[in-house]
């Protein structure tokens, strides 16, 4: 399907049938969904030793080395991403499929970036740079929930049956 196709005319299908024979294919569906998951997980561990350090002035180099960890981890699911949404699509990002979550992810990307930025060059004080790192996660959160509703809609559209390649990699498709 190109990748010019109308939104309205996609509106009951994420996926054509080839786009779906492709995504059950690819490699990069399982990269995804593996990512994904590990994402998630870094963003937990993050997100608690930023708690740790607000709550008890303990911690900070762990707390500043996690959210760029989590930032590495983000980057490379967008780059991996892109490679997956180009073999499904056609195209690196923007397909009208995932068009929205794209967009979210464009900003999740500039948060993110914005406090390595900020850290790395010290131009802000770390209260600043710890604001921003909770505002790239609670981007990261609309995200996230933005490439769930994806998936629980492509489980829909496929009967609810997950890619042959892995149940885990059915989230993968939804995580770029």
């Amino acid at each position: 399907m190109p990748v010019s196709e109308s939104l309205a005319s996609r509106r009951h299908k994420l996926y054509t049938e080839e786009e779906l024979r492709r995504r059950d294919n690819s490699p990069w569906t399982l990269v995804q969904g593996v990512l994904a998951i590990f994402q998630f997980v870094v963003f937990l561990v993050s997100a608690a030793l930023i708690a740790r350090y607000l709550a008890t002035g303990e911690g900070l180099a762990l707390a500043t080395a996690s959210v760029a960890v989590k930032t590495l981890v983000l980057y490379a699911i967008m780059i991996t991403g892109s490679i997956w949404e180009k073999e499904v699509f056609g195209c690196y990002l923007f397909a009208p499929a995932f068009f929205w979550e794209d967009v979210v992810s464009m900003f999740v990307i500039a948060l993110h970036s914005a406090y390595l930025v900020a850290y790395l060059s010290a131009s802000a004080d770390v209260s600043t740079q710890l604001l921003l790192a909770s505002a790239a996660y609670a981007a990261y959160v609309l995200n996230a929930a933005q490439f769930i509703l994806k998936f629980r809609a492509a489980r829909r559209q496929t009967g609810g049956a997950p890619p042959p390649s892995s149940s885990t990699a059915a989230l993968a498709g939804e995580a770029s």
